[in-house]
């Protein structure tokens, strides 16, 4: 068995989950859970020239990057697909 990620959440990216609608909370929450286990889960995709990772929840996206040597996942952004990729950290 794989050992378990540590999930850290940005700041920025606590205040977008906050906001999202009860529903999508919910769902993007367990996705976010289950990261710890496996952070590149299928359907998981990796930006091009970039060191974070994308995840889609319905119409949100999860943008997180991975330190295997540490066995982190910071969670860096989360929002809205339309809005998700515009100014990022």
């Amino acid at each position: 068995m794989m050992a378990k990620y540590k999930i850290e959440i940005k700041k920025s990216a606590v205040k977008e989950i906050s906001k999202l609608p009860q529903k999508e909370l919910i769902k993007i929450l367990s996705e976010i859970k289950l990261l710890a286990n496996n952070p590149r889960p299928f359907g998981a995709i990796k930006l091009s020239g970039d060191d974070k990772f994308r995840l889609r929840v319905g119409n949100y996206r999860i943008l997180y990057q991975i330190f295997d040597e540490k066995l982190i996942v910071i969670i860096v952004k989360v929002g809205h697909r339309k809005d998700v990729y515009n100014k990022t950290n």
